[in-house]
């Protein structure tokens, strides 16, 4: 029988309801294991007796191991390599910032240093996006809340996490169930994260945004946009096809008319296919009504025969002035971290590099949720 991870929190919650234990009971398990990840279960206190043997027989401390961990060359950007119970493995990635470096309105940045964890809902995935290294690999198997959460978990004994990016591998509105409840735990004790500081990110399955502010109130949403019209979307996205934009769109604003919350939208830029002049003032027509801060994100590359370049760095400032300028749209540009262990931005895919450094915060980065 396989077993069940004691984070998988409607697991264990109807599990110890059948058996007649009070499901809170759960908070001060999580908690030991946390503290004591090699822990058996007879080592935690003050439990019911039925709660042990339930626990020996259906639960695990763990269903998923830290069996890789890599760091990047600037020592901003940490990957974990997780193996789960079943032999695949997935990848998350902790990226380090310091709000402290640079200057906010004329005097240095308030805060410190914290982490940020890109977090897997799926093995593979089955968007199939053309740019994506993970959409290579094809959909294999969703996680479930409890590898999810466990994710978190790994990461935290390496760093303290302060924000969860659902933007790892996998599409997490197609694993939705999973993802929700995965969440759910991460807002309960021990792990006690805010709602705005958790962005689900999606390519826009749209029936799932449409009853994602319900389930999960106050969360953020991201949206892989990554062209302005629908011809070149199917190009570069081919599940764009079952999404057409203008549906996405009235998501989107159903989504923020009930939220009242700014939507981040995710655009990769591709030389000579999305970065042009034309796509930027697309792109400002498309949103200039919405409440979205703009992340240009520059392509990296995912093997020598990938057929799309990287836009020059005169295409992307020129794009971000367009929308700025033009159409009052706050627009970043997302900091290149963890190229060289493969841990940036599309490049999640099972491969084991061997670079391995001490990890150091990053200067000047800007904090999408301020």
């Amino acid at each position: 029988m396989k077993m069940k991870s004691v984070f998988d929190a409607p697991e264990i919650k109807s599990e110890f309801e059948s058996a007649g234990i009070n499901p809170n009971f759960m908070i001060p398990i999580w908690k030991y294991v946390i503290q004591n990840p090699d822990c058996v279960w007879d080592e935690i206190p003050s439990l019911p007796t039925a709660a042990y043997t339930l626990l020996h027989s259906k639960f695990k401390t763990f269903t998923s191991s830290l069996h890789s961990l890599f760091h990047s060359s600037d020592g901003t950007t940490s990957k974990l390599l997780i193996k789960l119970q079943n032999g695949a493995f997935v990848e998350a990635v902790i990226m380090r910032y310091d709000t402290r470096l640079g200057m906010c309105g004329g005097k240095p940045r308030p805060g410190g240093v914290r982490s940020t964890l890109c977090i897997s809902s799926q093995v593979g995935c089955k968007m199939g996006c053309t740019f994506c290294a993970t959409g290579s690999m094809g959909f294999k198997s969703n996680l479930t809340s409890g590898e999810i959460v466990e994710q978190l978990v790994h990461a935290s004994r390496l760093a303290d996490i302060r924000n969860i990016v659902f933007m790892g591998m996998g599409e997490p509105l197609n694993n939705y169930n999973a993802v929700v409840e995965s969440v759910r735990a991460m807002l309960k004790q021990p792990f006690q994260l805010s709602p705005k500081r958790i962005t689900i990110s999606t390519v826009g399955v749209v029936h799932a945004i449409n009853k994602l502010h319900n389930d999960l109130p106050g969360i953020s949403l991201a949206v892989s946009l990554h062209a302005p019209v629908q011809e070149i979307r199917c190009q570069i996205m081919p599940a764009a096809r079952a999404f057409p934009l203008q549906k996405l769109m009235d998501a989107l604003q159903a989504f923020q008319k009930n939220s009242q919350q700014k939507i981040f939208i995710e655009y990769i830029m591709l030389d000579g296919v999305n970065d042009q002049e034309e796509n930027a003032h697309q792109l400002g027509e498309l949103l200039k009504t919405f409440q979205v801060v703009i992340n240009l994100i520059p392509f990296n590359p995912i093997g020598s025969t990938s057929q799309f370049k990287t836009s020059t760095k005169e295409s992307v400032s020129s794009f971000q002035k367009i929308l700025r300028e033009t159409y009052n749209i706050r627009t970043t540009v997302r900091k290149e971290m963890g190229q060289d262990i493969s841990g940036a931005c599309g490049q999640l895919v099972v491969n084991q590099p061997d670079n391995k450094r001490p990890a150091e915060p990053l200067r000047d980065i800007e904090d999408l949720h301020l």
